[in-house]
């Protein structure tokens, strides 16, 4: 009998396989990650979507440059790293895309549901009771946070931040459960993307006019220097 809870195209599919349809419906197709104990299960139902591909990375800080580059070559990139110790480590790149305006998905394997309240000092932390310490981080460098610790609202929180991603070219940053990417929820159906993606249209003519300007301008300069800016 087939694995249901690793299908992404079944009513009432599984929140992982809801998290790497969204991320394929946008185009992305290479995710870089940095395995960790909080993410794995996260992993294992992203590796399960066929038209996303693994890109196993040596260090987060090296995944979140590698995301940023596809960002800038595809129109939006995504890495996955574990809470805290994984998250403080690739915040540099986030930031860099941010000041960038690129829409970086960045996604965290969280602490388990239901350590939120109980008190514990888990490990990858630096020894309080607080899990918002990485995200409160994160919030200077994204957009937009979704903390899913609970399936009632991650369908929403996790549409909402990556189209927020796309909407504003910005970072994201998406802390999932530990223990819920592989429980289904009737909320994660095989449906559109809910969210329009309108094409960038380039004026030609105003791009042909500015071409001859700058090629007039350069030609009638002495020693001419340009300066690339990627915005």
């Amino acid at each position: 009998m087939e694995d249901q809870t690793v299908r992404t195209g079944w009513v009432g599919g599984t929140l992982g396989g809801h998290l790497a349809r969204r991320l394929v419906q946008v185009g992305v197709r290479d995710v870089f990650t940095v395995p960790g104990d909080f993410n794995l299960t996260l992993l294992d139902h992203l590796i399960a979507e066929p038209g996303l591909t693994n890109v196993g990375c040596c260090n987060e800080l090296n995944a979140g440059y590698a995301a940023d580059g596809y960002a800038r070559a595809r129109g939006v990139g995504a890495c996955v790293v574990t809470f805290t110790v994984g998250g403080l480590s690739v915040i540099n790149a986030v930031a860099g895309a941010y000041s960038e305006s690129l829409p970086l998905i960045c996604i965290v394997g969280g602490p388990n549901s239901n350590d939120y309240g109980s008190g514990r000092v888990l490990h990858h932390t630096i020894g309080l009771a607080d899990f918002s310490q990485e995200l409160r981080c994160f919030q200077t460098v994204t957009c937009f946070q979704a903390v899913v610790n609970d399936l009632e609202n991650a369908h929403e929180l996790i549409d909402t931040a990556i189209s927020t991603a796309i909407k504003e070219s910005k970072p994201v940053y998406i802390s999932v459960s530990c223990n819920l990417p592989g429980v289904p929820h009737p909320t994660f159906r095989n449906e559109p993307v809910p969210f329009f993606l309108a094409p960038k249209v380039s004026n030609q003519m105003g791009l042909e006019a500015a071409v001859e300007a700058a090629a007039e301008f350069l030609n009638k300069a002495v020693k001419p220097c340009l300066l690339e800016d990627p915005n």
